[in-house]
């Protein structure tokens, strides 16, 4: 990875679709399997609570592995991490496709959370390792362009896979992505952070580098608005079989439906970010896209209590939030990364790891007390939108205090 080489285009592009692959195995992991949950639960003998744990279980693990997937490689590198990370994604796969029980199910589910989101930690501190604030941008913003495009096609796949050959075979084209994702990242990516720039493994010089990022009030009320924001959108995303099937009386292989739209608004949105970049400063990014998150909500929560939930309208607020979720996101994370510059990783992770736990509870809590009424739904998406705009306004008012 020699420096000219990094500023061409193609390099870039092969870069930000390595990184975007590796990203994906997290909306692969939960999307591909969605459209399956009605026959997952008749087939294990499984009540609707039971299905719930599937997704919540990889979720709680998948957010607490954030912690240590930064941490692991500002000392042992970034690719070591991400291949191992792969593989054992891989193995957890093939564990699930074979489970004959939703308690095994939940078990192996618990093993992929805890892999998956090593790419998408890594992946942004490997980005920063190699570029600067403009171009750093445009790139988290390609990547989310990239990442993007898995939770247009994996429920399709995984609605076709189901009606084929049965809710097995979801988890087995999980693993054949785990494998060539594993041969991928072993042969072309490169290592990023250097041997004098890493830091002791050591239990006391992690616990201090933790202590101190974790204390950083910046740092949690960035972590706060990005969860936030992206969780008044991701609660559709999780409450899709109700949403879908029961509100809008669709069949597993039209979740395209909200699928494509709601992806669509995050390729616009990452492009609008990565267009602004060099153009307009963060706090005006932020400010165009809490406006497109903003009106979003109101109209959703207006059309949710005057009418009847149909197609196309009910899934129209959600491309427009979309937009402006994907406009903050890369400007959020860099500002976040970019307040400890030494310990990106750490930083990376523990962003992850505040996101992973209100993804959590959004999937085990928020959403099932919600899904039954979209009216509720619309509810939420609002607060949680202001919440996440509330903790930026508070990050944004406390920087322009300070001296």
């Amino acid at each position: 990875m020699n420096p000219p080489d990094r500023q061409s285009r193609s390099f870039r592009i092969a870069f930000a679709a390595m990184l975007g692959a590796l990203a994906t195995l997290g909306p692969f992991a939960v999307d591909t399997y969605l459209p399956a949950f009605g026959g997952m639960q008749k087939a294990l003998g499984a009540t609707p609570v039971e299905m719930q744990q599937t997704l919540s279980a990889y979720l709680l693990s998948f957010g607490f592995m954030f912690l240590f997937h930064g941490a692991l490689s500002d000392s042992f590198g970034r690719k070591p991490v991400i291949v191992v990370a792969l593989a054992v994604f891989t193995v957890a796969s093939v564990g699930a496709a074979l489970a004959s029980s939703v308690h095994a199910l939940i078990g192996w589910r618990m093993l992929q959370g805890i892999s998956t989101g090593a790419g998408i930690v890594v992946g942004r501190a490997m980005i920063r390792d190699l570029y600067h604030e403009e171009d750093a941008q445009r790139l988290m913003s390609m990547v989310t362009v990239f990442f993007s495009l898995a939770p247009i096609v994996a429920p399709i796949i995984g609605g076709l896979l189901f009606e084929a050959f049965g809710w097995q075979s979801i988890f087995w084209f999980l693993a054949a992505v785990g494998l060539v994702l594993v041969v991928s990242g072993a042969t072309l990516l490169r290592e990023t952070l250097a041997e004098e720039h890493r830091h002791s493994f050591h239990p006391r010089a992690l616990m201090l580098g933790y202590r101190e990022v974790a204390a950083s009030r910046p740092f949690l009320l960035l972590s706060l608005a990005m969860g936030f924001n992206f969780n008044a959108f991701f609660l559709y995303i999780l409450s899709a079989p109700v949403f879908l099937g029961k509100h809008l009386g669709l069949e597993p292989t039209q979740y395209s439906w909200l699928f494509i739209p709601s992806i669509a608004g995050i390729v616009v949105g990452s492009q609008l970010s990565g267009r602004a970049a060099g153009k307009l400063s963060r706090a005006q990014v932020l400010r165009r896209a809490y406006a497109f998150m903003g009106v979003s909500a109101a109209a959703n929560l207006a059309y949710s209590f005057a009418f009847a939930p149909s197609i196309p309208w009910a899934v129209m607020p959600i491309f427009f939030y979309a937009i402006g979720s994907a406009m903050a996101m890369p400007t959020i994370s860099l500002t976040t990364l970019d307040l400890f510059p030494t310990r990106r990783g750490m930083a990376a992770s523990l962003q992850g790891f505040v996101s992973g736990m209100i993804n959590t509870i959004t999937a085990g809590v928020i959403a099932p007390a919600v899904f039954h009424d979209t009216r509720w739904m619309a509810v939420a998406m609002a607060a949680m939108m202001l919440t996440g705009f509330a903790c930026w306004r508070l990050y944004h008012a406390r920087t322009r205090r300070a001296p």
